[in-house]
């Protein structure tokens, strides 16, 4: 498989990565009329964190936003552009990094887990699906909204090795490094065994989770 002129697919990374960046907790809070979603429990402007206001329609619009625009970054990228078969990874890995590091908010983002499961699903239905599952059975088991999502996203470049090519598993396992990174406060707390379970409210032992699926 030939490499791509990188050069010549900026214009369509640099679109990615501005979908990525769209702060749909952000926006939604505000125009709930809920504020800002930044002076809220972790600050982070992640569905979960969305979810502490109490209004449990938005944080659910705002993790199908994020899951959405992970999702749109890659499947836009192979209808535009459907003679260069990387650019639909690279697309991913743009739309991840512009949520975790957004340019509209001081590249100040959030932890990219809602969005890597967008991208993955795009990338490879099947390994989106797995990774959701993944989520789910661990989360269901252990009760922890991170170690949900860190199990999840570990195990999704040996999945997309799997169901599609050698270079999307290579990407996507850069994706789970950076999502790894960003959680790096949770694997503390998980260590230290201070993280706080799904449904806890705060105020209980230990402080807040962050949030984990942003």
């Amino acid at each position: 498989m030939p490499y791509p002129d990188i050069t010549s697919l900026l214009p369509a990374l640099a679109a990615s990565y501005l979908l990525g960046s769209i702060p749909c907790g952000l926006l939604l809070t505000r125009a709930a009329g809920l504020g800002d979603i930044r002076s809220i429990g972790s600050g982070n402007i992640g569905a979960t964190n969305v979810l502490r206001t109490g209004n449990k329609p938005i944080a659910l619009l705002t993790l199908l936003g994020d899951f959405g625009k992970g999702l749109a970054a890659v499947l836009i990228a192979r209808a535009v552009w459907p003679d260069e078969p990387m650019l639909p990874a690279l697309a991913a890995l743009a739309a991840v990094l512009g949520h975790l590091f957004p340019v509209w908010l001081r590249f100040k983002g959030g932890k990219g887990v809602a969005t890597a499961l967008g991208v993955l699903a795009g990338l490879a239905w099947q390994v989106g699906l797995f990774a959701a599952l993944a989520w789910l059975a661990v989360a269901l088991v252990f009760r922890y909204s991170s170690l949900a999502s860190l199990v999840a996203v570990a195990l999704a470049p040996a999945a997309m090795w799997h169901f599609a090519t050698g270079f999307d598993a290579g990407v996507v396992l850069v994706i789970a490094a950076l999502v790894w990174l960003r959680h790096h406060e949770n694997i503390r707390r998980l260590i230290g065994g201070t993280e706080q379970k799904i449904g806890k409210r705060n105020g209980g032992e230990g402080p807040p989770e962050s949030p984990a699926v942003s």
